[in-house]
């Protein structure tokens, strides 16, 4: 049964790793022409529509909308609300395969605070794992450019809290379905959507800056030939999503997360094909360096748990 349940959450992870990959690739193709807010609303739209379907042909039903834990559910929907707003306007001004690396940081944020929340010990291995992963965050950072690049500094906030959400969904796992997790989200994106385009829909806050023109920017109607990306990115968060979900709720997050770095290679093709874009020698190195101490870091603690199961 443990074998069983680790072999489709880590499909899941993979599967719903490189759905979401679609994701980014819409959005940073949106980016230059919509406000993010008006994208995340659509997108959600989509989204819940695709997740209430699969609610009413499921067994369960409308059952799994129900909850005992609104308080957590709103933290995690926060949490992954900035996480999504943070990564979108650094994507915007960042290369695609150069936001994915830097977002692969979390792995050894996971690390961090595992030491700060929950008082683990780490090893020497796993320390050195850590600072050189964060070496690569400075390579991807480009200090020697004579400034830290904005844009990839929100990328490192959004992968700290996009570590923080999976965290949670694994808390909750015992009690939500990764319905009732993914219906919340959705439900949240739209709200706060929705009030942000109330207060600044109308353009009054726009910008020239290639940053926050994507969050100020006005909303506008999109014509016919975006609708099938805005399809996309709602289809592939609601579908990703769920499955990215299911696999940390019901298997340990240090068994799934490596499998997220199928989206490494899925950012560099996409960059490539759609964008006309390949990472540079300075890039390579921090993505070296980034995912080889993630996978590390991840790998480690697997041995680790497997030494101290066999222990017992």
């Amino acid at each position: 049964m443990a074998r069983s349940q680790a072999l489709t959450g880590i499909l899941f992870a993979a599967g719903g790793t490189m759905i979401f990959s679609i994701n980014d690739v819409a959005i940073k193709f949106l980016s230059g022409g919509y406000a993010l807010h008006q994208v995340i609303l659509i997108r959600a739209f989509v989204a819940m529509a695709f997740i209430l379907t699969v609610i009413h042909l499921s067994e369960r039903g409308w059952s799994q909308v129900g909850t005992s834990r609104p308080g957590t559910h709103l933290l995690r929907v926060a949490i992954i609300m900035v996480s999504n707003v943070t990564f979108f306007l650094g994507l915007a001004a960042l290369p695609l395969a150069d936001a994915v690396a830097v977002a692969f940081i979390s792995p050894i944020v996971i690390t961090l605070m595992s030491i700060v929340f929950l008082r683990e010990k780490v090893g020497p291995r796993r320390w050195a794992a850590v600072v050189v992963g964060m070496v690569g965050v400075v390579v991807m950072l480009r200090p020697g450019a004579g400034v830290i690049q904005p844009a990839a500094l929100l990328v490192l906030v959004s992968a700290v809290l996009y570590a923080s959400g999976n965290l949670l969904a694994r808390h909750m796992g015992g009690t939500e379905s990764a319905m009732t997790l993914s219906f919340y989200v959705q439900a949240g994106f739209i709200v706060v959507s929705l009030c942000m385009g109330l207060w600044a829909g109308d353009g009054h806050m726009a910008t020239d800056d290639p940053i926050w023109a994507f969050l100020f920017r006005p909303w506008i109607w999109p014509p016919l030939a975006d609708w099938p990306v805005f399809l996309a990115t709602g289809l592939s968060v609601g579908i990703g999503g769920l499955m990215v979900t299911q696999a940390y709720r019901t298997a340990e997050a240090g068994l799934i997360a490596p499998f997220e770095y199928v989206g490494m290679p899925l950012a560099i093709f996409w960059g490539v094909v759609i964008f006309g874009t390949f990472p540079d020698a300075t890039a390579w190195v921090g993505i070296a360096l980034i995912c080889g101490s993630g996978l590390y870091v991840l790998w480690r603690e697997t041995v680790v748990r497997q030494r101290t199961q066999d222990a017992a």
